[in-house]
C-alpha cells in the first residue's frame, strides 16, 4: 500500500506528552511483553489515585492508560517503580509477547526476550526516533501474538528456531531464539533509514519489506483458572480492560501479572481459590467498547452505558468510525451513529439493540 501523506506528527501519548482527551490528560505507560511486577502494580494504583481517575485501563498493545491526569508527580513516580527506564525511549517499547508461554502450550518458551529487547532498545539512541506506533512481538508458536498485527515478529517453529514475520507476512528468514532480539532490532534500525513518513511497515512500497501471508490463528483468550505445570495460572477479564486501584491492589496480592493485548491480565502462579481470594468476579469477556462519552469528545454516545453483555457474544462498541481499542479478532462491529448504533453496517434504534445482537 502507498506510503499515506501525513500532516501531522505521531501523536502516540506517552508519560511526558499525554494526549488531551475530553476527561483530561491521557498517559500511556508501556509494558515490554505485558510483564508487571506485583511492586509495579502497587504504583501504578497508587500513581492513578494521586495523580488521575484512580482507575488502570488495560490496552489492546498489553499497555496500561492512566486518565485523567490532572495532577503533578506521575513520571516520578514511575520513574521510581523501574516503569520509565528511557524517557527518550518511553513511546517506542511497543513490544508483545505470548502470555501464556512457559505455562502451557507453545512451541518455544519466549519469556525474557521483550525485557532483553527492551534493554537493547533503551540503549540504542538511533531507536528513539521510532514510531510511536511501530509494534515489535515475540509469538511463541501458537499464533496469538502474530496475529495482532506487529511490524517485526519473531515467531518459533520450534524450542530454538523460529521465522522473521513483517506486517504479518513471512520472510522466510529463519532465525534461532538465541539471535531473535538481535533480528528484531535489526530490522528496526533498518525502517528507520528507509521509512520516510511512514508509521508502520505495512506502509512502505517496497516489496522487499514484504513476506508470505500467514493464515491467522484462532485466540483462544486466557480466561479464568487455567491448568499449567506444578499449579494454576488466572486469566482476569476485568469489564472493559479498567481495574480500580483497590482491584490492582488486589490482584498485586497474587505476584507478577502479564497484561494481554486483549484488556486482560495473566496471573502465572495463583491459588486453585484465586478468584474469591481477590475480592471481585475477574472475569467478563466478550463485549468491549472505547471510552465513549464523557470521556472522549469525539464520541457520540455512552457506549460503556449502552454495551450489552451476553454469553457467546464478542462485540465492540465504538463512539465513531475511529473505532478505537477494537480488538484484532473477529467481532461483532457497533458504531454509533445518532439515535442509534450500526451493527455491521447495519443502522438499529438503540432501543431495539439488544435484541439485533
Amino acid at each position: 500500500m502507498p506510503t499515506p501523506a501525513r500532516a501531522r506528527a505521531d501523536a502516540c501519548p506517552g508519560v511526558f506528552a499525554p494526549h488531551e482527551a475530553a476527561d483530561g490528560p491521557l498517559a500511556r505507560v508501556r509494558l515490554p511483553g505485558g510483564t508487571i511486577s506485583a511492586v509495579q502494580l502497587r504504583a501504578l494504583a497508587d500513581a492513578a489515585e494521586a495523580c488521575g481517575d484512580g482507575d488502570l485501563h488495560l490496552t489492546s498493545r498489553g499497555n496500561v492508560q492512566l486518565r485523567g491526569v490532572t495532577r503533578p508527580g506521575l513520571a516520578e513516580r514511575l520513574t521510581d517503580a523501574g516503569l520509565l527506564p528511557s524517557p527518550s525511549h518511553e513511546r517506542v517499547r511497543n513490544v508483545l509477547a505470548s502470555p501464556l508461554s512457559g505455562l502451557r502450550g507453545g512451541l518455544a518458551d519466549v519469556r525474557g526476550l521483550a525485557a532483553s529487547l527492551d534493554l537493547v532498545l533503551c540503549s540504542t539512541p538511533e531507536l528513539a526516533a521510532l514510531p510511536g506506533r511501530f509494534l515489535f512481538a515475540f509469538d511463541d508458536g501458537r499464533g496469538d501474538i502474530a496475529g495482532e498485527g506487529p511490524d517485526v515478529c519473531w515467531r518459533a517453529t520450534g524450542p530454538a528456531s523460529g521465522t522473521l514475520l513483517l506486517a504479518g507476512g513471512d520472510t522466510g528468514r529463519r532465525v534461532v531464539r538465541a539471535d531473535a532480539v538481535a533480528a528484531l532490532a535489526e530490522v528496526a534500525l533498518e525502517f528507520g533509514r528507509v521509512r520516510g513518513s511512514a508509521w508502520r511497515v505495512a506502509e512502505l512500497d517496497d516489496p522487499a519489506w514484504r513476506g508470505t501471508p500467514v493464515p491467522r490463528t484462532p485466540v483462544e483468550v486466557p480466561v479464568g483458572l487455567i491448568d499449567r505445570d506444578g499449579g494454576f495460572a488466572a486469566g482476569v477479564v476485568p469489564r472493559f480492560g479498567q481495574l480500580s486501584a483497590t482491584q490492582a491492589r488486589a490482584v498485586a496480592e497474587f505476584g507478577p501479572a502479564l497484561v494481554t493485548p486483549w484488556k486482560s491480565l495473566v496471573l502465572p502462579d495463583v491459588p486453585a481459590d484465586v478468584f474469591e481470594r481477590m475480592g471481585f468476579g475477574g472475569v467478563a469477556w466478550g463485549t468491549t467498547a472505547c471510552i465513549g462519552r464523557p470521556g472522549c469528545a469525539k464520541s457520540r454516545a455512552d457506549v460503556r452505558a449502552d454495551a450489552v453483555f451476553r454469553p457467546g457474544l464478542r462485540a465492540h462498541f465504538s463512539g465513531c468510525e475511529r473505532r478505537c481499542g477494537k480488538p484484532s479478532q473477529s467481532h461483532v462491529d457497533v458504531v454509533a451513529e445518532a439515535g442509534g448504533y450500526r451493527i455491521d453496517g447495519r443502522w438499529v434504534p438503540l432501543d431495539e439493540m439488544e435484541g439485533k445482537l
